[in-house]
Formats: C-alpha cells, structure tokens, sequence
C-alpha cells in the first residue's frame, strides 16, 4: 500500500506542476492529494512538497485552514472558464461538453466555497 500510495503522490505532483502552465488541470487539488498520499506513505516526502519554496505555497495556506487567496481564487475560475470555453467550441459531441460544464460549474463552486485568505 505504501508503495501505492508513493506512485499516486507522485503523479499528483506531476500532474500539479503541469497544471501550473495548463488551465485545464487544476493544481491545488493534485497537490493537496499528494501532500495527503505522502503523509500517509512518507514524511520525508510530505516534508519535502509542504516545505517546497515554489509548489508549498500552493498547500501550505489551505492545510492550514487559512483559506485561498482572492487573486488565486479569480485567477483559477477565469482559466479555467477560458479554457472549457475554448475546449467545449472545438469539441463537437455533446456528452463531452456537457462533462466539461458539469466539471467547471463543480470546481467553481467548490472554489468559491473556500474560506478567503486574508492577507
């Protein structure tokens, strides 16, 4: 299981890092699967992703319950509505577009259910 655990963090921090430059994949929520995937396989690795100086701050606010930032929260919808926009006018089947709305409307409202970090 530890083993598992290890492989699923790790490409959830992969997946993350490539959500950074890709609006598509959200990267707060690989992260902060991997963060939970390492706690429970290895501290060491847990440590490592918290402390990170670039990919911590993506975590490091929400596990502490601070909440998100304003600017991240808009920064993560408008992306993210962007590029479903953009995908659903390029796909022409229905059940995909209807996926990719039903997905934005969930992460949106999850986002926006988020505590706001005060800074």
């Amino acid at each position: 299981m530890r083993y598992l655990l290890l492989a699923a963090g790790w490409l959830s921090v992969a997946l993350g890092v490539v959500g950074i430059f890709l609006p598509v994949l959200p990267t707060t929520p690989f992260l902060l699967l991997a963060a939970a995937c390492f706690a429970r396989s290895s501290p060491r690795f847990h440590a490592w992703l918290v402390n990170h100086p670039k990919l911590g701050p993506w975590i490091r606010d929400y596990l502490s319950g601070e909440g998100i930032p304003l600017k991240g929260k808009l920064y993560a919808i408008g992306l993210m509505w962007v590029s479903i926009g953009l995908s659903c006018y390029l796909v022409p089947l229905f059940w995909a577009r209807a996926f990719m709305l039903t997905s934005a409307v969930l992460v949106s409202a999850w986002i926006l259910k988020q505590k706001t970090l005060q800074r």
